[in-house]
């Protein structure tokens, strides 16, 4: 079985590099355990003092496998029992908690985004310290419009009040430029000079002490952990079960089973006019 992703040090700077290319880097059980590891690694190594969180292939990571989170919804749904909440909770906890591994690794952590960077996409790379977005960037939750919250709830931290239900209150795409004009992103940069630019940034950053990038780090987080971002995770993560098992939900995963995901998820975003529904 190929390796979900890979990893590479220079100068500092450990590159943990998503290589599930052909399936545009969707997260499994299998993914979230290797970046678990790779984090986990980069930020025990006293050699590296910045991780920069890339990608291979069109996309960056075009959210969950939809192949396999729904076939385990249809199975759970045809199981018979009412739906456990308890559990669901603790199945995407596992998730959260290894996105959120880039938010609290001590180590500062750059995440270089092109291509699709939408769904749970959006819930590991916001958790990212800064994410520098190429022009071919799209980023979006669509499942905001049927099937999904977002869990890691790193919206407003990022947005404001107003932006962040702008875009979770349609679910609207949001390309590179305008992501970067809006706080999603620290910058955007053409597609072709992405890799070079944030490697450049993450071995500008490497220049500083190990321990002075930690400390840094912590004392801007901290402004945000004050804000109550436990909570707003608990909820979002909580929600995002709701979400999937109120009536709407059960209909989209019955629509995937019947038409496959392509149609269904065109169905969704027909009226749009965005995603794969945009026009050619």
């Amino acid at each position: 079985m190929t390796a979900p992703l890979r990893t590479e040090t220079e100068d500092g700077v450990r590159s943990i590099v998503l290589c599930r290319a052909k399936e545009y880097n969707t997260i499994t059980p299998a993914l979230r355990d290797a970046l678990s590891d790779a984090i986990d690694e980069a930020d025990a190594d006293p050699d590296v003092r910045v991780m920069l969180l890339r990608a291979e292939g069109p996309a960056f990571c075009a959210g969950y496998g939809l192949d396999w989170s729904s076939e385990y919804q249809a199975a759970e749904d045809a199981s018979g029992r009412v739906w456990d909440s308890a559990a669901d909770y603790r199945l995407m906890s596992q998730f959260v908690r290894v996105y959120q591994k880039l938010w609290y690794a001590a180590k500062p952590t750059i995440a270089a985004v092109h291509g699709w960077c939408v769904a749970g996409g959006t819930d590991l790379v916001l958790c990212a310290d800064l994410v520098v977005a190429a022009d071919d960037a799209v980023f979006g939750y669509p499942p905001a419009r049927v099937w999904g919250t977002p869990t890691t709830a790193m919206w407003v931290y990022r947005l404001g009040f107003q932006q962040a239900k702008r875009y979770l209150l349609t679910g609207d795409e949001i390309p590179g430029p305008k992501a970067a004009e809006i706080g999603l992103a620290l910058e955007c940069v053409p597609a072709a000079d992405l890799h070079d630019h944030a490697t450049a940034l993450a071995r500008r950053m490497a220049r500083l002490p190990g321990n002075q990038l930690e400390m840094l780090k912590l004392l801007c987080n901290q402004q945000a952990e004050n804000m109550g971002m436990a909570s707003t995770r608990t909820l979002g993560t909580l929600f995002d079960g709701v979400a999937r098992h109120t009536q709407e939900g059960r209909d989209f995963v019955e629509r995937m089973r019947t038409a496959g995901v392509r149609q269904a998820v065109r169905e969704r975003d027909d009226p749009f006019g965005d995603y794969g529904s945009r026009p050619r």
